[in-house]
């Protein structure tokens, strides 16, 4: 990875896993990075260990919870009032495979965490993105999306749920 001084990057899921790693070689590369979970404690426990490993890190925590499409337009607007240039979004955070849920807004979770979520986040940070020349935005999927189809009929699963099979949708 190239030297990332001077570039924003933002990282969603990132308390565990690809989210961590990506968050820790971005700070490690220079980058400044808005590093987002939905649990707030577990987001802490991580800076903090992540703050021990890279003392100079420009990482900050915000809490996003992909469930509730009004926090990820709260999010948006908060990163819209600090005035800067996204260079780099990582849509990372999901959910797999858990009971058949809702978000907040009624969608079936893992469709609208994994999907309507960070497509309403991109659109939402599509201005900032714009600005930033040489924007990426980078989306995390899974290998399961082979084995799936859109469930037109019953998007919300309320007649059947799989959850391997809503997951791989």
């Amino acid at each position: 990875m190239p030297d990332q001084a001077g570039r924003l990057a933002v990282v969603t899921g990132a308390n565990s896993g690809l989210g961590f790693l990506t968050v820790r070689e971005l700070a490690r590369r220079g980058a400044d990075v808005v590093m987002t979970a939905r649990d707030s404690d577990r987001g802490e426990r991580v800076l903090t260990r992540l703050r021990a490993e890279l003392p100079g890190a420009k990482v900050v925590l915000r809490r996003l919870d992909l469930a509730d499409l009004a926090n990820v337009a709260a999010f948006a607007d908060w990163l819209a009032a600090e005035g800067r240039p996204v260079d780099l979004l990582v849509n990372n955070a999901g959910v797999m495979m858990p009971p058949r849920g809702l978000t907040r807004q009624g969608h079936e979770t893992q469709f609208g965490v994994n999907h309507l979520a960070h497509f309403a986040l991109t659109l939402h940070l599509l201005p900032l993105l714009s600005a930033a020349p040489g924007a990426r935005v980078v989306t995390v999927s899974s290998e399961l999306h082979r084995r799936g189809r859109i469930h037109f009929e019953d998007i919300k699963g309320e007649k059947t749920y799989g959850r391997l099979a809503f997951y791989a949708q």
